[in-house]
């Protein structure tokens, strides 16, 4: 389905530029919003930055994606939880067990084994 904004053609599936005059983000980088996590985009659950059809990482400004979104910025990247539960026990700090190549990861969430979010740490 596609939405009409001042005569340009928005897909709802696909990030776009609202009008400064809305009071919302303008130009190809937004400088001001926050991002919500999780947020819902087409039929995901998203608990950090996105790359969908964009140059760069996004993330919207809505728990539900309504088109209001924003570039991630350094701030705006998904942090580790901790402690965190993964198999039967809890970590304080990122960890190599149960990674094939053995680099360190954490979880998202308190509760990997329920929620499986998890991201490579730094």
């Amino acid at each position: 389905k596609r939405y009409t904004e001042g005569g340009n053609h928005f897909n709802k599936y696909t990030p776009t530029f609202l009008s400064l005059s809305l009071g919302f983000i303008s130009g190809t980088r937004a400088t001001y919003g926050k991002c919500v996590f999780p947020f819902y985009y087409r039929d995901g659950l998203f608990h950090d930055c996105v790359k969908f059809k964009a140059k760069h990482k996004w993330c919207s400004l809505n728990g539900t994606y309504r088109g209001y979104w924003k570039y991630c910025s350094e701030e705006d990247f998904a942090r580790c939880v901790f402690p965190f539960w993964y198999r039967h026990l809890i970590y304080w700090e990122c960890t190599s067990d149960g990674d094939a190549f053995g680099k360190m990861w954490c979880s998202l969430t308190q509760n990997y084994n329920k929620d499986k979010v998890w991201k490579y740490c730094d």
